[in-house]
C-alpha cells in the first residue's frame, strides 16, 4: 500500500450493515485501495486522477440500515468502472473522493476531453 496515511478506511457490509466481509478499501490522498480474499489477497489500486464520474446509489435496505453504493467510472486500464459496495456514510465518502479526485487532476494537470455530437439525418440535398 501507498505510503501516505490513510483518509479513510472502511470494510464491505453485509446486507444488514455488519462488517463481515473481507473485502476493504483505503483512500489515500491520490490513491484508492481494493483489497479482497482471505488466505489469498488481491490488492486493486487505482490512481485518483484516472477517476472520470462518481456516482452514489442507495437501494431502499441500504438506507435503512445506513449503507450506500459509490459508482466509479475509471480510466485505468485494470479495473475499468468499479463499485465500492456497502459501506457507511457513503455520500460523506463520495464528496471526499471528489474532491479528491479534483485535487489530484489539477495538480497533475489532467483534463477530461468530452466530444458532444449532434446525430442528424443529412440528405443529399441537405448538402
Amino acid at each position: 500500500m501507498s505510503n501516505s496515511t490513510p483518509i479513510w478506511s472502511d470494510r464491505k457490509r453485509i446486507f444488514c450493515g455488519l462488517p463481515w466481509t473481507f473485502t476493504t478499501y483505503t483512500l489515500t490522498s491520490d490513491r484508492l485501495f481494493i483489497e479482497t480474499g482471505v488466505l489469498g489477497k488481491h490488492e486493486d489500486e487505482v490512481r485518483l486522477y484516472r477517476i472520470l464520474d462518481i456516482s452514489l446509489s442507495r437501494s431502499f435496505s441500504q438506507r435503512i440500515f445506513g449503507l450506500g453504493t459509490i459508482h466509479c467510472c475509471s480510466a485505468d486500464k485494470t479495473m475499468g468502472d468499479f463499485d465500492i459496495i456497502n459501506i457507511k456514510n457513503p455520500r460523506e465518502v463520495k464528496e471526499r473522493l471528489s474532491e479528491l479526485v479534483e485535487h489530484e487532476r489539477q495538480a497533475k494537470h489532467v483534463t477530461n476531453r468530452e466530444f458532444m455530437t449532434h446525430d442528424t439525418d443529412f440528405d443529399d440535398e441537405d448538402m
